[in-house]
């Protein structure tokens, strides 16, 4: 069996440092067996948002960069996973729960197949350990006019 780092170096990818937060929360909170995520937009590898990662699915975002946002957004999931337990090989035992907030004009009913990107990811990367219930949800807007924003809870050893 491979590590989660193994598998993230076959995806070409690696965690970012896990983004500090921009306002009155923590990035996670760890309560008996529990960790929750909150809320992690679309970040690249330079710590920025990408100008194809900002708007509205349906209107100048296409699908295809909406899933990539997704993606983004699990990536960061994980480096906040791994800054609350530092070892995603030991210490995970699932990934419980993802939530999306897909940014949309209110005519796009394409919601899920943006959230994939992230649900798609958490699969790649932990295994059957990623594999979780999810709600998503179309939204008005989101912090930085980022296009996605995804939260999650795991449980942890």
């Amino acid at each position: 069996m491979s590590t989660v780092k193994e598998r993230l170096e076959r995806l070409g990818l690696t965690l970012p440092k896990a983004a500090a937060p921009v306002a009155n929360y923590v990035p996670f909170v760890r309560t008996g067996n529990l960790v929750v995520i909150s809320g992690q937009i679309c970040f690249g590898p330079d710590g920025k948002l990408a100008p194809e990662h900002t708007g509205k699915l349906g209107a100048e975002v296409p699908a295809e960069a909406g899933i990539a946002a997704a993606r983004l957004c699990a990536l960061n999931v994980l480096a906040q996973l791994e800054a609350a337990v530092g070892d995603l090989d030991h210490a995970v035992a699932r990934c419980v729960r993802l939530g999306g907030f897909i940014n949309a004009v209110p005519s796009f009913s394409g919601l899920a197949p943006i959230m994939n990107g992230a649900s798609d990811l958490m699969v790649e990367v932990l295994g059957d350990r990623g594999r979780h219930a999810r709600s998503t949800v179309g939204v008005a807007e989101l912090p930085l006019d980022a296009a996605v924003e995804v939260e999650a809870m795991f449980e942890v050893a």
